[in-house]
């Protein structure tokens, strides 16, 4: 199978965090001509409290008032769906980079910064696949590889219906499957193969109407 054009995230609710109360505004504003609703927070307390239901994406200052924002990426990186996120600081360590990567965190930029470049940041987060490296390298010597297979595939398709709220037909698109292979993993049957067929002792589940 080809692969795929990352189909860009849409953008329906964005966290600003951020203690400058004329930058974090600014955001807001830019957020709200992208076609977002931009909800504010000045500190790490006040983001973790509106992270429900989750933002789709995540717009914070590193260092915050009270504590950094390590902690509102780390709450972040384990909701569903998992919002996108960009870090903006002054000042970060290369490990300080390092660890947000591992977060999920998908762009870093340093103040002082455009909001152009903070435009280019979010849109290219938007559209890069996410890099599956560091999860399946952590699962070498804990599962099984059809384990990993498994999962991964029952992860993608409950994340491809949470952004599509619920519907199969829009999960099967973006996921580059039938319908009925998403109703066959949903049922725990057998999903088809790479080439669109399934196994000749498997039936195709009918489509539901």
């Amino acid at each position: 199978m080809a692969r795929m054009a990352a189909t860009p995230r849409e953008l329906r609710r964005v966290l600003v965090v951020e203690d400058n109360v004329p930058l974090r505004a600014a955001i807001a504003r830019l957020a709200r001509g992208w076609g977002a609703r931009a909800i504010e927070a000045g500190s790490a307390r006040e983001a973790l409290a509106l992270l429900s239901p989750p933002p789709d994406l995540i717009i914070s200052d590193v260092r915050l008032p009270d504590e950094s924002a390590f902690c509102v990426f780390e709450a972040a990186s384990l909701l569903w769906p998992k919002p996108l996120a960009v870090a903006i600081s002054g000042k970060a360590s290369p490990d300080e980079a390092f660890r947000l990567a591992q977060m999920g965190v998908g762009a870093y930029l340093a103040k002082p910064m455009s909001l152009e470049e903070l435009t280019a940041a979010v849109e290219a987060v938007r559209t890069a696949p996410p890099s599956l490296d560091p999860m399946v390298s952590a699962c070498v010597g804990q599962l099984s590889l059809h384990e990993v297979q498994d999962r991964m595939r029952h992860v993608m398709l409950h994340q491809a219906l949470a952004l599509t709220e619920g519907s199969r037909s829009g999960a099967a698109r973006l996921l580059d499957v039938s319908r009925q292979a998403v109703q066959q993993i949903l049922r725990g049957a057998p999903a088809e193969e790479p080439d669109g067929r399934v196994g000749p002792e498997h039936a195709l589940v009918p489509e539901e109407h």
